[in-house]
């Protein structure tokens, strides 16, 4: 299985990469191997978190506040958010994909 950033997940991904560098050298660097260890870890076994809203579910960072946010797709998990835990619940919502019913 692959994964697919959603545009916007992707840009919050660099963003905060950017942001943990500024703060202090290769501390962007390490937020990305975090990232990128979490992206294996749910494409190991995508249905192993926990759903958090209909289905979306998240996978907890250990050592940043972040989570990512993804569904699993026919062919590949869609990663929805790389949310920091601290901003504004749902802000992502509008990023899933339609469902037909």
């Amino acid at each position: 299985m692959r994964f697919e950033f959603h545009p916007e997940a992707r840009i919050e991904f660099r963003e905060s990469a950017a942001f943990y560098e500024g703060c202090r050298p290769r501390l962007g660097i390490a937020f990305i191997n975090e990232i990128e260890s979490i992206l294996r870890w749910i494409l190991e076994a995508p249905d192993r978190w926990p759903f958090i809203e209909e289905d979306v579910r998240r996978c907890l960072a250990r050592r940043f506040p972040y989570g990512i946010l993804y569904t699993i797709e026919t062919d590949y998990v869609l990663i929805i958010a790389v949310m920091h835990c601290s901003r504004k619940p749902g802000y992502w919502r509008n990023r899933l994909p339609e469902r037909s019913a």
